[in-house]
Order: structure tokens, then sequence, then C-alpha cells
């Protein structure tokens, strides 16, 4: 049956409508995005589908250009729109973070970084810089890395914390693997760059190890 002839408190953009987008599954969502099943298929059908064959919203939208676009039911147009998609929601999180008079809740800045380097397939050192009242003054990758380390050289990232004219930083790094646990190499790596930042008057506020789906904070456990 096609989804106009669905009940209307069924149908995914009249629910939206209705009840807030937090309130469809995945496979609702990904059909708004969709608009448009395959012959024999609604929407919501494919959008099913390419769930089950994928796995996760995630999968999906991390995998390929190439096998993206081979996907039945998507295509070249539907990669563009994605990828225009997933900018503007790393945009909007960036604009909510610099907009911000300080930098209140580590969640604004987990939210962001998470959304950066989530999907990044190799390990990649970043810092937000931040002056004296924890305003951001900006993002940067500072190192990068293969697949398993990125080298950090806790001057380098001293040299640019003064460059910026920061007061305080927060690091970040991803883990590819999938794991968020910090390796005992992270946590020694993280003790020197706090000793060569008090030298220069700079804390650090916290350090984000991003896995697939979690993120873990030093801060929050008690490691700075």
């Amino acid at each position: 049956m096609p989804i106009h002839q669905w009940p209307v408190s069924e149908q995914p953009r009249e629910k939206l409508m209705q009840q807030g987008a937090e309130a469809l599954s995945d496979a609702e969502l990904l059909a708004i995005f969709l608009r448009t099943g395959v012959q024999g298929c609604s929407a919501v059908e494919l959008a099913r589908q390419l769930l089950a064959e994928y796995g996760s919203l995630q999968a999906l939208f991390t995998t390929s250009q190439r096998q993206f676009c081979q996907t039945r039911g998507l295509g070249p147009v539907k990669f563009v729109q994605l990828q225009a998609v997933l900018e503007m929601a790393r945009r909007f999180f960036w604009e909510e973070l610099a907009s911000r008079p300080a930098l209140t809740s580590a969640s604004q800045a987990r939210d962001y970084i998470y959304s950066k380097m989530r999907d990044l397939t190799r390990e990649v050192f970043s810092c937000l810089f931040l002056n004296s009242q924890h305003q951001v003054i900006c993002y940067e990758e500072v190192f990068y890395g293969t697949l398993n380390q990125a080298p950090v050289f806790p001057r380098e990232l001293a040299r640019k914390a003064l460059g910026h004219n920061a007061a305080a930083v927060i690091l970040a790094h991803n883990h590819p693997s999938g794991v968020h646990e910090p390796s005992q190499a992270d946590r020694q790596i993280t003790g020197q760059i706090c000793e060569t930042l008090a030298l220069l008057d700079i804390r650090v506020l916290d350090h984000f190890v991003v896995g697939q789906r979690q993120v873990y904070s030093f801060a929050e456990h008690g490691l700075l």
C-alpha cells in the first residue's frame, strides 16, 4: 500500500509535524530523506531494507561513495544530498558552540567534537582552543596518524596554543577501531601535555576519546 494511503498518524512526514522528529524511528527518518521508494517498495520499506543491509544509520552514512551509489534506491544525487545534510549538522554544532558567551558544559564541546571525528578512518588529534573566559577561539586538527595512532608533540601543541593566545584547551582524538577507552599511551601523552601547558599557564579542561558510538571524557573519570 502506498504511504499516502496509510493512516495519517503513521505517515512519516505527518507524524513528524504532529509529534516531532524525535518520535520517528530510524527507518521513518531515513524514508523522509529518501522521499520516494522504488518500484514495488515504498520509501519506508526501502529504508527498512537499507538499515537491515547496513546495520545502522551510521554505517549507511559513512560508507564509501562508490558503495553508496551502487546501493538499490540510492545514487549520486542522494549521496550529494546526504553529504550536505551531514555538513550542515556539523556547522550547526559549531555555530552553537562558538556563539555561546562561554563554554559552560562539556556536553557542548563533546557533541561538536563527536560530529567532527566519529567518521574519520585514521587517527587524528584535535584541539579546541579557548580564551580566558572559556569562549571558543577555534577548533583545529593538529596531528595526523595512521589507522592505529597519531604522533603527538606537546611542544608543537604549546606553540599553537600560544599562537592562538589560548588560556585553556580541550583535547580530543579518535580511535578508528571504535573503542572509546583510552590506552596507557593516551594517558601518558595527556599527562605530558598537561605538564607542558601548565608551564605556560594554559589549562587542559578535558581530553575526549572518540569511539564509534561513545566519547570518553578524561575529566569525568578524574584523570585530569
